[in-house]
């Protein structure tokens, strides 16, 4: 079996005990004790309200990053009886810190209702310890379907533990003005084989000057895995380089199709800034796209608050955005990575229903009261997703140079694949992979030997893992 995701998270299995301990209590929702006119014979007159329920929600976020308290404030008015109590976990929002202060109040016996996890990692290993209550039985009970009714399937194992709030899906940003120079349209919905036909098309000049049709910031040092696996994330299922059971997906052709990719745009096409000038140069993908040295990047929609220019980055070109490339005409348009937050009850909470209750609310309504991000919500119309991105295109300097309409349609058009739990061993898989693929960019050797040196290692860090 593979080694337990939890080793190094905390102290394994005393957390596991502690949090087994805490949850022994959980899952019931408080009563109210009949009255003592009732007890002793007397006549009640009319039903005892419920006692109010307070609930305890750990987050990362900050205020200024989520309105926290308009949007509590939002719930309350809806919810008189149900009050949420924040617990800010890093006053910066740093994610990292946020976890381990997390960690360390699961340990201590904390009662946790509602828990937020920034990225499928957290969210995986925390439910892997038992921090979070399954939501199968509330969701049947409302009828309804997660993967339908959210635009990110939170699934786990066949279980629900969390429901997503904020939705963050890649796209692809344009230089309008490129486009329109070299006749080209925003696309709408398009193949890598487009993306590609675009690159060479908006490539121009040589040397110093030359300005690249695109830019891939990646992968490097082994992060930044997702320009390595590009035709791989728009799949619904088996998304990433490792499948779900923690066995090795570098089988896919579509792995092997996403090397061949890059090959072609950087060596054949010269469309793509060169892998060893982002490495020497230390290049960052702003700073490539917004001094207009490439037309095209594919990145994450956390640029939506950057998009219109900043004081730092400045946007001197008209800027349009594209939905993430699919791989066959025929394939689903839309499906790209998406960053979330995952929104869970926790596991030791006494008030259940409640925390369930503001967890619905708060990934669906409470995201448009919050006015911060898109929405995972399915059911947010295209004027909500178009009131958020003025508000968010208002914070930019330049938001009349921003193609709204281009926007707001991949946005409201993405949809994120199938989580995929990371294993324990992943970042020993990334960074051998990146090694691997710097010899074959760098021209020391060759695709298929590529993938077979990568599956040899990968296979054996796997098999150390077992074990």
């Amino acid at each position: 079996m593979r080694k337990n995701i939890w080793s190094g998270v905390l102290a394994g299995s005393m957390v596991v005990g502690m949090l087994a301990a805490c949850s022994s209590n959980g899952g019931t929702t408080a009563t109210t004790q009949p009255s003592a006119a009732a007890s002793t014979g007397a006549a009640a007159t009319a039903a005892p309200k419920a006692d109010p329920v307070t609930l305890r929600l750990y987050t990362y976020g900050t205020e200024e990053q989520y309105n926290w308290k308009k949007t509590l404030d939002a719930f309350t008015a809806k919810n008189p009886n149900i009050k949420v109590e924040l617990v800010q976990l890093s006053d910066k929002g740093d994610t990292q810190e946020a976890t381990k202060k997390l960690d360390l109040a699961a340990a201590s016996g904390e009662t946790i209702d509602v828990l937020m996890f920034s990225d499928p990692a957290s969210y995986a290993q925390r439910v892997g310890l038992g921090m979070a209550a399954p939501l199968d039985d509330f969701i049947a009970k409302e009828g309804y379907k997660e993967e339908v009714e959210y635009k990110v399937d939170t699934h786990l194992n066949g279980k629900v533990y969390a429901l997503p709030g904020k939705f963050n899906p890649w796209y692809v940003l344009l230089n309008k003005d490129h486009l329109a120079e070299a006749g080209l349209k925003v696309p709408t919905d398009w193949t890598w084989n487009d993306f590609a036909d675009y690159a060479k098309k908006l490539t121009k000049g040589e040397g110093a000057t030359k300005r690249f049709g695109t830019y891939f910031h990646g992968p490097q040092g082994g992060g930044w895995m997702e320009y390595l696996k590009l035709m791989m994330e728009n799949q619904p299922t088996n998304a990433d380089l490792l499948k779900a059971d923690g066995s090795s997906n570098l089988a896919d052709p579509n792995f092997k199709k996403t090397l061949e990719l890059r090959v072609k745009m950087e060596k054949e096409d010269k469309s793509s800034v060169p892998y060893a000038d982002m490495i020497s140069q230390k290049l960052a993908y702003r700073t490539q796209f917004f001094n207009q040295s490439a037309s095209m990047i594919a990145i994450g929609s956390w640029m939506n608050t950057e998009i219109g220019g900043t004081d730092k980055v400045p946007l001197t070109f008209n800027v349009a955005v594209a939905p993430f490339p699919k791989n066959n005409p025929g394939d689903p348009n839309g499906l790209t990575p998406v960053t979330t937050d995952y929104v869970a009850v926790g596991a030791n909470s006494k008030h259940k229903d409640e925390a369930y209750k503001f967890v619905r609310w708060y990934t669906s309504e409470g995201q448009i009261a919050q006015g911060k991000n898109i929405p995972s919500w399915s059911k947010v119309s295209n004027d909500d997703v178009g009131k958020i991105i003025d508000t968010i295109l208002a914070g930019t300097k330049n938001p009349e140079k921003v193609d709204k309409a281009s926007l707001v349609n991949t946005l409201t058009i993405s949809k994120a694949s199938q989580v995929v739990p990371p294993a324990s061993y992943q970042a020993e898989v990334y960074k051998v992979l990146n090694t691997e693929y710097e010899k074959l960019i760098l021209g020391k050797e060759d695709i298929d030997t590529m993938i077979k040196n990568s599956q040899e290692q990968v296979d054996k860090i796997i098999a150390s893992n077992k074990k």
